[in-house]
């Protein structure tokens, strides 16, 4: 299917690695202009050079924190300077440290906040003219499967991560019909954190292999593995494409069935 994306300008945050990479990357792939962004350049760098491989459109990298305003601010003004407007913004950021509520303090509260749902809020201001100017935006957050069963252990994402689809399923209708806003939650997907905890399991001598490791990981899923950061990636480009134009306000698990919520 062609997703009519040829010339598009996207700009996707947190992109250096993982799902924000795979977004990139798929976008990118489908012929948009794709802005990506991270704190380290070597890093960005590398996430550019392996996109472009395998780009139709522009690759251009902007580093930035996604906690700093002023860098929120940089990240829409370079991907109009160097595109001419925004078509889709893909809202990525990394997961708050896991733990139990009674060892969380204020300060991992107000961080995950700012990380999580401020950051949003700031890229969504600040691009929203940008937005409403085409012939129709697209946002898609990248959020967690948490927000729909809550996680052991991950009381910050159960809890914070909310903000952001309720954020979504406002401005659904605020900015309609100009910017639609949808959402995806990912379950347990083989990124390069994924890689990190198989490697320190080997190291304790829980598994004896990476694919024993991966393979665990996987064992409770119905589709009995884990997913591959370009299946979400893919939706993501899907959701930006006007072949899904009546598609607003939604939330997509990509879990492979994992999540036992009915809705």
């Amino acid at each position: 299917m062609d997703l009519q994306l040829d010339g598009d300008a996207a700009l996707v945050t947190a992109s250096s690695s993982g799902l924000g990479k795979a977004s990139a990357k798929a976008l990118a792939r489908e012929g948009a202009n794709v802005v990506i962004n991270g704190r380290d350049e070597d890093r960005l760098e590398a996430a550019r050079e392996e996109i472009a491989a395998v780009a139709d459109g522009r690759v251009v990298t902007q580093t930035g924190d996604l906690t700093d305003s002023d860098d929120i601010s940089d990240l829409v003004s370079v991907t109009v300077e160097e595109f001419g407007g925004i078509d889709h913004l893909v809202t990525s950021a990394g997961g708050p440290p896991s733990g139990p509520f009674l060892e969380t303090t204020d300060e991992d509260w107000y961080d995950a906040y700012d990380l999580l749902v401020m950051s949003v809020v700031r890229l969504v201001r600040e691009a929203a003219d940008e937005l409403r100017a085409g012939d129709g935006g697209n946002v898609v957050h990248i959020t967690s499967r948490s927000v729909k069963e809550a996680i052991d252990s991950l009381v910050l994402s159960n809890s914070v991560r909310m903000g952001v689809i309720g954020l979504e399923k406002t401005l659904s209708r605020e900015l309609a019909p100009e910017v639609r806003f949808n959402s995806v939650l990912p379950g347990p997907i083989e990124t390069e954190r994924t890689s990190e905890l198989i490697e320190q399991a080997i190291e304790r001598g829980e598994v004896d292999s990476y694919e024993e490791g991966l393979a665990a990981k996987g064992s409770s899923n119905p589709l009995e593995r884990i997913g591959r950061p370009m299946e979400l990636g893919n939706t993501v480009a899907f959701l930006c494409s006007p072949e899904t134009a009546y598609i607003n306000g939604i939330t997509v698990p990509i879990d492979g069935g994992l999540g036992r919520s009915n809705l």
